[in-house]
């Protein structure tokens, strides 16, 4: 994870609710940067939604649980509101 750029454009995509029997629709979001892909998924989406989601920044994909990490990690470049 040391070596994502944080400045690079990604894409966002945020899975099925899995509390619900048919689930919501899978939602797709493009960034200009990571940075702001992660701010995003971490701020603005539910806990559960995180979990389910994939952040792709070229070739790298994350998870939920690693976009936190990347989100937390002292090279994150934003300022944390959360």
């Amino acid at each position: 994870m040391s070596h994502l750029n944080y400045m690079a454009p990604a894409e966002l995509f945020v899975g099925k609710n899995r509390v619900s029997p048919r689930g919501s629709p899978m939602s797709y979001r493009r960034f200009p940067t990571a940075a702001e892909a992660i701010k995003y998924a971490v701020e603005t989406l539910e806990n559960v939604a995180l979990l389910g989601a994939a952040l792709v920044v070229g070739e790298d994909r994350f998870e939920g649980t690693e976009i936190r990490a990347l989100y937390e990690g002292k090279r994150f470049p934003l300022s944390r509101d959360k």
